[in-house]
């Protein structure tokens, strides 16, 4: 007999990955409800892995440029608001922080995508605890309260244990979508990694 096989999608993000930022505002509208894990994760220990101190889009000027035309126009094709940071990448430890926290208390992606914005369209310092503080007022969460948890010991572990997690996965990027043992890298394979997920099996 055949029945649809719904695997639930990994959503691997980081907050100054400029092709997270399209993937974080659609994911949600193209997989099926409830199928979407949020795994915030850091790739500068990935990267630092690999020998990079800094992003490749700065060590490599021509991939850059590219990239920076490339989110302009993909933001512009789906009417996602952009305003080129002024400071790449930004430093989203804190944030990826209280995103870990979020993702476990059913308020992680509404911070994430809101997060998002403020790196990506109103080029404020996501870095500062300040900042991150407006967003999770506005998400109508207490901030003092909030940033405590999100620095207790044990949390802070949690993160550093996902990003373990996504480095034993074979990730060296952002977004990255895993189903079952597949991985899917960049904002262009959010489709395929759904498809993959709705595959009929034999049972």
């Amino acid at each position: 007999m055949i029945v649809p096989a719904l695997t639930p999608i990994q959503f691997w993000y980081e907050f100054a990955s400029t092709y997270s930022y399209l993937a974080v505002d659609r994911i949600e509208s193209v997989a099926p409800q409830g199928s979407v894990v949020w795994k915030p994760f850091l790739l500068g220990p990935i990267f630092k892995a690999q020998g990079w101190n800094d992003s490749p889009f700065n060590l490599y000027p021509a991939k850059g440029a590219y990239m920076w035309r490339d989110l302009e126009r993909l933001c512009g094709e789906v009417g996602l608001p952009y305003r080129r940071p002024t400071r790449f990448p930004r430093n989203g430890l804190l944030a990826a922080r209280v995103a870990h926290l979020g993702s476990s208390e059913g308020w992680g992606a509404d911070f994430s995508r809101a997060v998002f914005r403020a790196n990506f369209a109103e080029d404020r310092e996501i870095a500062e605890p300040s900042v991150i503080g407006e967003i999770l007022a506005d998400l109508g969460r207490d901030p003092e309260a909030t940033l405590a948890s999100a620095l207790e010991p044990s949390n802070k572990d949690a993160l550093r244990r996902q990003t373990e997690e996504a480095t034993h996965l074979g990730i060296f990027g952002a977004p990255s979508f895993v189903v079952g043992d597949e991985l899917f890298w960049g904002n262009d394979r959010l489709e395929a990694a759904v498809d993959w997920s709705r595959r009929a099996k034999e049972v």
